[in-house]
């Protein structure tokens, strides 16, 4: 429903803590001055639907809640633009740093696009 629709629906995030730690323990890392990315393939058995799945952390430090918020927001949209471009059975975990408050909606993508290795990129 998410891919047709352009939702961010609960089969698009990482929801549990479990999932997050997955990704931090075996998958890949970059890192800019506003974004770290974390990214892993999923294994066969773990999950079902062959979906890339997404999962945001933005810390008090960033700002206030508003804030946050935007910050989400955005990253979010970038995800629903390009998630077609990404190779399936991928989880992604972007982590926000205090740069990210002052980003523009374009600014966040197309810092988040560079961020992303070649080899998260569909085939």
């Amino acid at each position: 429903m998410g891919r047709e629709t352009g939702r961010f629906g609960r089969t698009d995030r990482l929801r549990r803590p479990r999932e997050f730690a997955a990704v931090n323990r075996r998958g890949w890392r970059t890192a800019g001055p506003a974004f770290v990315v974390l990214g892993a393939q999923r294994r066969a058995g773990e999950v079902r639907d062959p979906r890339v799945r997404l999962g945001i952390t933005v810390s008090r430090k960033v700002g206030p809640a508003v804030v946050r918020n935007r910050v989400k927001r955005r990253v979010r949209e970038w995800f629903r633009r390009s998630r077609a471009g990404l190779a399936p059975d991928l989880d992604l975990v972007v982590i926000a740093r205090r740069p990210a408050a002052g980003l523009s909606g374009p600014e966040v993508g197309t810092m988040l696009s560079e961020l992303l290795p070649r080899r998260s990129l569909a085939r």
